[in-house]
């Protein structure tokens, strides 16, 4: 029997700092210094924070999915359009749906009850912890697990998630690390970054630009598919 094998990657943005509470904003910068006695640590402390919104779903909030069926060539991107301009469109062999996040991440769940393996760059620390907080957010239960399993057993009987960041580092054995750039450009392999990058998805997004981060989205998911195949065809152990 087949098995269907998804792609899947996710773009962040932080919410506005001037809309927190005045409750939470004394929080996050718990550990800044009293703004009177070192206005300078202040502001710099400030700025860091900010930065770093965007990495937590208690402070942040999903743009974007994208997923693609490393197999058939198709995939989709699910999208926020703060303009609310956007209808479906599809190029080539992909789908740009805006979708609120709700819908998103229920569209996502939806897709991942169908897949048998899962492939991303960095998502099990980073994109499935995230998907799985917005999810219960939004009182929505996930469809599979993908975190647990973390060396893919065979004993298990739940979904595979390659997670490429892992693999290529032995699971954090080897001395390196690399970014999904730095590993494209090791390869050989057309580098997803390029007008844009991930630290400018929330200033894309408050710029209304949701299908530019969109297509960005799948750059993204084919950079990380065309690594998937270097990996699986010379490094993977296979009995």
């Amino acid at each position: 029997m087949h098995k269907k094998r998804l792609v899947f990657d996710v773009e962040f943005a932080s919410e506005n700092w001037d809309e927190f509470d005045e409750i939470t904003k004394k929080d996050l910068l718990k550990r800044a210094p009293e703004k009177k006695e070192d206005p300078t640590g202040y502001e710099k402390e400030l700025e860091y924070v900010k930065d770093q919104l965007v990495f937590s779903p208690l402070t942040g909030f999903i743009v974007a999915i994208g997923v693609f069926d490393i197999d058939s060539g198709k995939g989709a991107v699910y999208y926020q359009d703060p303009t609310g301009k956007q209808t479906d469109i599809e190029e080539g062999d992909f789908k740009y749906v805006p979708m609120t996040e709700e819908e998103i991440l229920i569209k996502f769940w939806a897709l991942a009850e169908t897949a048998d393996e899962f492939i991303s760059f960095f998502g099990r620390r980073s994109d499935v912890p995230y998907i799985n907080i917005r999810s219960a957010v939004h009182g929505i239960k996930p469809s599979k697990d993908l975190i647990s399993n973390r060396y893919n057993s065979s004993k298990f009987t739940g979904a595979l998630h390659w997670d490429l960041a892992e693999l290529l580092t032995f699971y954090g054995t080897a001395m390196y690390k690399g970014s999904l750039h730095r590993w494209c450009r090791a390869f050989g392999i057309q580098s997803p970054k390029g007008e844009m990058d991930g630290s400018q998805v929330g200033e894309y997004f408050r710029e209304g630009r949701g299908l530019e981060i969109a297509k960005y989205n799948v750059e993204d998911l084919k950079a990380t598919a065309a690594l998937f195949h270097k990996w699986d065809q010379y490094l993977r152990e296979r009995n």
